[in-house]
């Protein structure tokens, strides 16, 4: 063997001992844009104390969350400091940072000093800071005297300015306590968008006062399909299940959600997917029938009938809506609604011909235009599901595409804006292994492991650069019909949020899957300490070639 040989394969071998020290010591996830390391650590104490520059005193909200993550893991608080010089967390305003999101991050043994444009891109760079520090941090009262944060040197910005997870929670409800939970979880990631689900056939979710019925009739149901919907023999558990959050609990979960930089857009599904509502109000459906809350998935056939005593409770509920939400989305569904009822009633087609509609589809853009016209004057925008695109799209509604890229890629070519959510690649309901139900808990079916998740480019190669400028970002969605635990949401989400969070974050050109999980096998030790209960199998799922290579779209 020659001297080169045995020299080049050192070199190797130092080069992999170095990229996985790197991996474990800057175990960051989203990636950030640009990382520079540095020898050494700096020290955290009792004694540290946390300068906001002049520039600076609304990161506040921002900075107290870095307190109270310290003294609820190591018992000590951390004190405001106006002129300390030494052992020091300064933070400091910049508007040369481009991105409103932007942030610079320096660690040296002396201190550290974030710099951000904004108090958004501060408490960003907290999680990143609190990414590098040891697991414990996220355990309470883990008596940690010093807190050693290694040396480093970060600029970084997201790719997209949206950046989602959805919860169903119309299909499984779960405690107000548990979406708090899920909220922290998302922050961690630099996840800045909850798109809260909150009605459906199968369950209403939000108090609406002016319609007492939805919480004492449509909120919910006598039992529950036990098995998938697709087995011959169908069984039900027998339990009532259901709930709903009160206009409280909601306004403060609002408010917990903006000191973490979370926008939460909730969803009122409309015209299909409301057979809990029509079982509180009948006479909002096109048939004169009695109407039960659905105790099966599927898709129904119940629909509203598109009259005005059901535009009347539809401003009057999103009025109570917009009272809670601040966000400046509505969603509004608009997904899988079945035509049938409309083409039976002598209503629907009689408002068909009066507006010289072509058929049911137009019926439905008109129904759609009608409640973005209402929202549109309380200062509001809509989004809708990518079949809102059928009879033609609301002038300034943006698409959530689903059904794959082709309802995003035909948005985005009418300058409308889009957020890609398709169910190839970001429906965390699907099954993460091969072997499907042999192997995993019962889920609706699909497969989306780790690495496909991972894979994703939001932005499709057919798009323009102008017409790639309507992408505003990417969400995964989890619905949850066979998902009825709180374990069971964590078991679905995680990891592959993480990899939703690098593909929301991160330039496609720095993405590489291998790199990536060297840094989640160290960065899941957080998880550990906060008790999630995420999946494993990624674990036993063999690396493919780069994801930047293998994904170029």
């Amino acid at each position: 063997m020659s001297k080169f040989f045995l020299l080049l394969t050192a070199c190797l071998v130092l080069a992999g001992a170095a990229y996985a020290q790197d991996a474990s010591r800057y175990a960051i996830i989203p990636k950030p844009v640009k990382l520079t390391p540095a020898k050494g650590q700096f020290k955290l104490d009792a004694k540290t104390q946390i300068v906001l520059g002049s520039s600076a005193p609304d990161l506040k909200t921002a900075t107290d969350f870095l307190v109270n993550l310290v003294e609820n893991s190591a018992g000590y608080k951390l004190n405001y400091s106006a002129g300390a010089k030494k052992n020091t967390i300064t933070f400091a305003l910049d508007n040369s940072i481009t991105n409103d999101e932007g942030y610079k991050l320096d660690v040296t043994k002396k201190g550290i000093k974030v710099t951000s444009k904004t108090a958004k891109g501060a408490f960003l760079a907290i999680q990143t800071l609190r990414q590098l520090m040891p697991a414990a941090i996220e355990q309470k009262n883990a008596g940690l005297k010093k807190i050693e944060v290694p040396a480093v040197s970060i600029e970084d910005a997201p790719r997209f300015a949206y950046r989602g997870m959805m919860l169903d929670v119309a299909r499984h409800f779960q405690p107000i306590d548990f979406v708090k939970r899920y909220i922290d979880l998302l922050a961690f990631y630099k996840i800045n968008t909850f798109h809260f689900h909150l009605t459906e056939d199968q369950g209403w979710r939000i108090e609406i006062k002016k319609y007492p019925k939805l919480q004492e009739i449509a909120a919910w149901r006598n039992e529950t399909l036990v098995g998938h919907s697709r087995d011959k023999e169908k069984n039900f558990d027998g339990k009532r299940h259901g709930g709903y959050y009160t206009q409280e609990e909601l306004k403060d979960l609002v408010k917990y959600a903006q000191d973490r930089f979370i926008t939460i857009i909730p969803e009122i599904e409309m015209p299909g997917h409301s057979r809990a509502a029509l079982a509180a109000y009948p006479e909002l459906g096109c048939k004169d029938s009695t109407y039960t809350v659905a105790t099966t998935w599927g898709v129904f056939k119940d629909i509203y009938c598109p009259n005005e005593n059901t535009f009347t409770f539809l401003e009057d509920v999103l009025t109570e809506v917009m009272a809670i939400f601040p966000s400046k989305y509505i969603h509004i569904g608009g997904d899988e609604a079945p035509k049938d009822a409309w083409k039976k009633s002598a209503y629907a087609q009689g408002l068909i011909s009066y507006h010289g509609l072509k058929d049911e589809h137009g019926l439905q853009s008109y129904f759609i235009r009608r409640m973005e016209k209402f929202l549109n004057s309380k200062g509001r925008a809509i989004i809708g599901w990518d079949e809102i695109l059928e009879g033609g799209l609301a002038p300034n509604a943006t698409v959530m595409s689903w059904r794959g890229e082709k309802g995003g890629i035909a948005a985005a070519k009418e300058r409308h804006d889009v957020i890609m959510t398709p169910n190839s690649h970001l429906y965390f309901d699907h099954y993460q292994t091969k072997e499907g139900r042999k192997a995993e808990p019962l889920a609706i079916g699909g497969f989306s492991p780790l690495e496909k998740v991972y894979s994703y480019n939001p932005v499709p190669a057919v798009l323009t650069p102008e017409e790639a400028k309507h992408v505003l970002g990417v969400q995964a969605n989890l619905w949850t019909e066979y998902i009825p635990t709180k374990e069971h949401v964590e078991h679905m989400a995680f990891p592959r949020a993480c990899a939703l969070a690098e593909v929301a974050w991160t330039p496609v050109a720095a993405k590489d899957y291998a790199d990536f999980t060297q840094r989640l096998g160290q960065n899941l030790k957080h998880l550990d300490a906060l008790q999630v209960n995420y999946s494993t199998y990624h674990q036993n799922q063999p690396a493919a070639a780069s994801v930047s290579q293998a994904n170029s779209k």
